[in-house]
């Protein structure tokens, strides 16, 4: 029976695989794309540098006159009480009523002009503030791609490693199948204990947990993969990408650890190249030009203006009377209550607040670099010794199945051996996409991809 439920459950893992296997094929390149095109986070940073631009041209506009149209009606009517009166006129009398009701139309149209001459550096402040902080957007939309591209690369290259963990749990399911084959007939001719046939079947048992819980965190794992760029999560999809080897050579990681040997110059590097270094560098830019923003109301603001419209009773006679109008005005606010000191000292400390998250960022991006070198060193040497250990073990699961084929060794020598053996060959897996993961970071902590 125990055979029978296994053989089962191996055809059940043959038609999944079979099942992904006439899936779409998702390879790396094609999910960061969908990530950069679908992600919403990416198309949330997108319009907030869509909103900074136009506030960059709102600035702008600034420096521009401003021209107004206005056109207008008017009517004024009155009434006081009826009155007659008498005249005499030449020795004729005239009678006339006075007062009841009047009213006048007054139409009137034009077009008028302002623009500023000086404003206290206020436009200007407005303007270079605008500037520093539509860049400071765009870089952290940079940043943003770059974070969803390295996330994209961890989720998919951790369903690599979640299918090679399942195909280790299936070779060792297998594996464990035949040796239990093999003991039952050997317990059949007399040549095995019974308790050995148990033992095996309890290790079958246990591997079949194992791959059932193997095969549960790769679909949940490709789950996540595709939500997480955008697609269908209960569609099927293939992850496979055949740039990706489980086998890394030392020329590999000598050209790697050669490439990022001096941390002092890849902190510099990525100082020059991170975009939230550099959003935090605008975002001091654009706190200095608001103190200009703000200094400006000490002084006084010069416009000119200009003005050319019609007017009259009846529409018909609009454009008979004419009214031209132009000048100067400047405006100097004395004394306002201390507002413009409230302003200017809010616009200092937000320049303060501005060099201190600077510097800060400088601070994180040296920790990064520093960690992801660290990162980058453990994961050469853990996958260097997962060889060593995977080597040992193949070879002592090899001498163990033997002795034990000769009856020099017992069925416990040769379980120890086996697991062993499986937690090498999941510490390799491991190993090798540690090292492509931390060598991915690397590149993230950097910066200097655009995508």
């Amino acid at each position: 029976m125990r055979t029978y439920g296994t053989l089962v459950l191996l055809v059940l893992a043959a038609c999944a695989t079979t099942g992904f296997s006439q899936a779409k094929v998702l390879g790396l390149e094609e999910a960061k794309q969908i990530a950069l095109e679908r992600n919403l986070s990416v198309v949330q940073a997108q319009n907030y540098v869509q909103s900074a631009q136009s506030q960059v041209l709102a600035a702008y506009g600034s420096y521009l006159p401003t021209l107004s149209a206005s056109a207008g009606w008017t009517r004024n009517q009155s009434e006081s009480p009826v009155a007659i009166q008498t005249a005499i006129v030449q020795g004729i009398p005239f009678t006339a009523a006075t007062g009841g009701i009047t009213a006048q139309n007054s139409f009137s149209t034009g077009a008028s002009l302002n623009y500023t001459l000086f404003d206290g550096f206020r436009r200007e402040g407005n303007f270079g503030a605008a500037k520093s902080n539509a860049q400071s957007v765009q870089d952290q939309a940079v940043r943003m791609r770059q974070t969803i591209v390295y996330q994209t690369e961890s989720s998919y290259l951790n369903v690599l490693r979640n299918t090679q963990l399942m195909k280790v749990n299936e070779e060792n399911l297998k594996r464990d199948n035949k040796q239990l084959e093999r003991i039952q007939e050997s317990n059949r001719v007399g040549a095995s204990a019974p308790a050995d046939v148990y033992r095996q079947q309890s290790q079958v048992a246990v591997d079949e947990l194992a791959l059932i819980q193997a095969q549960s965190t790769l679909d949940k794992s490709r789950a996540d993969l595709a939500a997480f760029i955008g697609l269908d999560a209960t569609a099927d999809y293939e992850i496979a990408d055949s740039s990706i080897s489980l086998q890394i050579s030392k020329e590999e990681l000598d050209s790697t650890a050669l490439k990022y040997s001096t941390i002092g110059e890849l902190s510099k590097r990525a100082l020059a190249a991170r975009p939230d270094y550099l959003s935090a560098s605008e975002q001091l830019a654009a706190s200095e030009s608001g103190v200009s923003a703000a200094r400006a109301g000490y002084f006084p603001s010069v416009s000119a203006f200009a003005g050319y419209g019609f007017y009259h009773n009846e529409l018909t006679g609009l454009t008979q009377y004419k009214n031209m109008n132009w000048g100067i005005s400047i405006r100097w606010n004395i004394f306002d209550a201390f507002q413009t000191n409230q302003s200017l000292q809010g616009a200092v400390a937000t320049q303060r607040n501005a060099e201190i998250s600077l510097a800060q960022t400088a601070i994180t991006v040296n920790v990064d670099v520093k960690k992801a070198m660290l990162d980058l060193d453990a994961a050469r040497k853990q996958y260097e010794v997962s060889l060593t250990g995977l080597h040992s073990a193949t070879e002592d699961q090899k001498i163990s199945q033997e002795r034990y084929n000769l009856g020099a060794g017992t069925l416990l020598d040769l379980l120890v051996a086996s697991a062993n053996l499986v937690n090498a060959q999941a510490n390799q897996v491991n190993a090798v996409y540690n090292y492509v993961i931390s060598k991915r970071n690397v590149e993230y902590v950097l910066g200097e991809r655009q995508y």
